[in-house]
């Protein structure tokens, strides 16, 4: 079974929305990347399955993209700081659109994530991405504690990103 195999069986089909979201956003030529676990994937050891796939677009063509992609067959929900979109698949699409975001396509790097070929944010900016939803108490604690397991796998991956970490996470992946 390949990656993109064991993905689609994952998310019931979802590397087909996540190729689609990837072809529409390429064939505008928008400036984005994936960030949070998709992210996290490419600078880990080990990948993990998940059906959570988060995006940040150029903050000037977000709109632009969400029509296109609407018109490629995603439906979109708008929130205050995101963009939810649906497919076809288990996968659930969210385009992030806070501020702090809005430099990491300019940093992003090509990737091949369960087989699909894709931009992720930089190492360090996806720690930082990590490093904010772990620390927003908003969160529900099951997704800060995947947020923290992302971290970790960031570290045990990449040692020198240890310096980046604030010393209560230090101290919580101590324990």
């Amino acid at each position: 079974m390949t990656l993109r195999q064991f993905y689609d069986w994952q998310t019931a089909g979802g590397g087909g929305d996540v190729s689609l979201l990837v072809a529409t956003l390429e064939g505008l030529e928008i400036p984005w990347c994936m960030i949070g676990g998709l992210a996290v994937n490419h600078w880990a050891r080990e990948p993990m399955a998940t059906a959570d796939v988060d995006v940040v677009i150029a903050a000037g063509r977000i709109e632009e993209a969400v029509q296109a992609l609407i018109k490629a067959g995603f439906t979109a929900k708008k929130f205050p700081c995101s963009v939810k979109l649906k497919g076809r698949s288990q996968v659930g699409v969210q385009i992030s659109t806070e501020e702090i975001y809005h430099d990491f396509p300019g940093r992003s790097v090509a990737a091949d994530i369960h087989g699909i070929l894709m931009r992720v944010a930089g190492r360090e900016d996806t720690l930082r991405g990590k490093l904010l939803a772990y620390q927003d108490n908003r969160r529900r604690p099951s997704k800060r504690q995947k947020d923290l397991l992302d971290i970790m796998r960031l570290v045990e991956a990449h040692p020198k990103l240890r310096k980046l970490l604030p010393v209560a996470v230090v101290k919580k992946l101590a324990e």
